[in-house]
Formats: C-alpha cells, sequence, structure tokens
C-alpha cells in the first residue's frame, strides 16, 4: 500500500506542540527526526548495540506524518497549516514547511535477509536459516541464525573477534561453563556450545532476545538442558546475578558497549573462577585504555588485545 508522507520543517523546541497539534487532528503515527543527543535515560530504553553518530544539534527538526494516497488531503494539510501558525503564538516553529512525497509499506523485519548470507570465520560457517548448508562447508562448525529483532549475525567486527577467542579458549577442553551478558540473538552461546562448551548461561535487558535466542538454540539442535536464559541486567539486578551465580563460570562473554562494560567489570569477576577468562568487545579503539583500566582494577590481567577495523576485542584473565 502506498501512502503519502508530509515532512514539516520546525525546530526542536516546537517539535512536541507540532506533534500534538497534529494528534488533535486525528493524525497518527507520527515520526520525529533531529539530532539532538540521547540522554542516559533514552539509552538505556533503547535496545540496540551501536548508537549512531549524529552529527552537531542544529535546533532543525522534521515533524512527519503519513496519509493513505489516491485520496485528496487538501483540507486536512489546511488545518495542519493553520495549526504551524497558531503555534507560533507559544513557540519558535522555524521555517514550518510542508515537504511532501511518496512510500510505502515496507517489511523491515524480512527486508534486511536480502544482505546477509553464509560466510566462515576460521573454521566456523555461519549460516542464515534460510540458505542451504553447502557440500563444501561440510567438515567446518556449523551456526545457523536468524537474529530476527535481536542483535547478532555474526557479521559485525565484533561478534568475530569473540568468535575468535570463544573458539581459541573453548577447544580442546572440557566441562566449560560459559556466561553470555548481553545475548542478544543466542550467536555467542551458540559458538560457545558448538565448540565443546557444557553449559551457557546468556542474559540480555531485552525481552525479544530471550524468545530469538531460544528459536537459534533449537535451530542449532542444541538441547534445553545446555542452555538458560534470562532477561535482566546484572549491573543492578541483585537477585539476577544470585540466580546467575557467582565463581561458576569458566568464561564469560560480553559483545556490549565500552560504556557498559566498565561498569560491568566487577560483575564479571564476581561471576568468573580464579584462572577464568574475560572474552570482551564492543568497544570502539578509542574507548579500548578506559575500557583496560576498569578490567585491571578488578584484579584481571589483560592478555590479549586485537583490533578489527575501529573495534577492538580484550581478553582478561582473572587472577
Amino acid at each position: 500500500m502506498k501512502w503519502d508522507k508530509f515532512t514539516i520543517k520546525t525546530t526542536t523546541q516546537a517539535e512536541d506542540l507540532i506533534g500534538a497539534m497534529l494528534m488533535e487532528l486525528g493524525i497518527e503515527g507520527v515520526e520525529i527526526e533531529n539530532n539532538v543527543p540521547l540522554t542516559k535515560e533514552d539509552q538505556a530504553d533503547m535496545f540496540i548495540d551501536f548508537l549512531p553518530e549524529l552529527a552537531p544539534d542544529d535546533g532543525v527538526s522534521f515533524v512527519s506524518f503519513y496519509l493513505e494516497s489516491g485520496v485528496s488531503h487538501d483540507a486536512l494539510l489546511a488545518q495542519v497549516k493553520e495549526g504551524i501558525q497558531w503555534q507560533r503564538q507559544f513557540a519558535d516553529v522555524g521555517e514550518g514547511s510542508i515537504h511532501s512525497s511518496e512510500t510505502q509499506d515496507v517489511d523491515w523485519m524480512n527486508n534486511w535477509k536480502e544482505f546477509f548470507h553464509s560466510f566462515t570465520i576460521e573454521d566456523i560457517v555461519i549460516k542464515p536459516t534460510w540458505e542451504e548448508w553447502k557440500e563444501e562447508d561440510r567438515d567446518k562448525v556449523l551456526i545457523e541464525i536468524d537474529p530476527g529483532v535481536s542483535f547478532g549475525t555474526g557479521k559485525h567486527e565484533t561478534t568475530q573477534l569473540c568468535i575468535r577467542e570463544l573458539s581459541r579458549h573453548i577447544r580442546g577442553r572440557e566441562g566449560l561453563n560459559v556466561l553470555d551478558i548481553g545475548c542478544g540473538s543466542g550467536i555467542l552461546s551458540i559458538a560457545a556450545l558448538k565448540l565443546g562448551a557444557a553449559s551457557v548461561v546468556g542474559t540480555d535487558i531485552d525481552e525479544n532476545c530471550m524468545s530469538s535466542a531460544r528459536e537459534n538454540m533449537r535451530v542449532n539442535r542444541l538441547t534445553d538442558d545446555l542452555f538458560r536464559f534470562y532477561k535482566g541486567n546484572l549491573l543492578d539486578d541483585s537477585k539476577l546475578r544470585e540466580t546467575v551465580g557467582e565463581a561458576c563460570y569458566d568464561i564469560v562473554a560480553a559483545n556490549i558497549l565500552a560504556e557498559v562494560i566498565v561498569p560491568m567489570a566487577p560483575v564479571v569477576y564476581s561471576c568468573l573462577k580464579p584462572g577464568g577468562t574475560f572474552i570482551s568487545s564492543g568497544i570502539i579503539d578509542f574507548k579500548e585504555e578506559e575500557v583496560k583500566a576498569a578490567i585491571e582494577a578488578c584484579g584481571m590481567r589483560v592478555q590479549k588485545v586485537a583490533h578489527q577495523g575501529e573495534w577492538v576485542g580484550i581478553t582478561a584473565i582473572k587472577e
């Protein structure tokens, strides 16, 4: 179905007033775009792993709304224009112009599949569920993944850094217990089990990740006795920390932002067995020293630092 998109160029000062005015006119689904930096509270409510780099805030805001295409909207648009002029009594609405364009419904949940294809990380094949397993890859470790709304196809540099380290620390060892903090789609948990870990526990703040990770476990024919996933934040949820357990993990993996790894380091330390390994990534290069310092301050020793593109992976040992 096609839609007419109308975008009002206004100011960040007036965007909420404009949005409220549109809803009073019966227009639903208002979209606001600006370059205002996100607050920590906003970031906490957004289940994304890597925040976009925004241009400097110039005070300009674009408020968009959608109306069914092929129908005259002259009367409604006239009311919108009147509403914009009326708002000038209370706030600087800026230019107040209305730009129109045409768009259509897009299946965002599935269209990304066009760009996700099988690939390898050393001798590990990561394959989307909708592709066939190639004959030439049959001797490799297979991970099938359908991330859905969760982060983690394995394509991102940070995930690849973690998988390489999991491979290095798990292969040839038996009975290892792994904790996956910020498990997302469950790809690191799956990799750990496929590489030979005895069990995994995963945590994430997003409820969607719970269903996604469990479904991906089933896709990879990994039985329920091998894994447990919990929704929650280990940083501030003492009950979750008690459930997850202390000093009982051989490996803790965390592919999350540096801003989370730094305060999370003491929690990681408490979860690891003596001599256990902490595998972390999601660290942009200019945050490397800050993360290393936080890890070492907890009593862990940095063993290895790896780089891929602008991202950093840090592996440390609990002394």
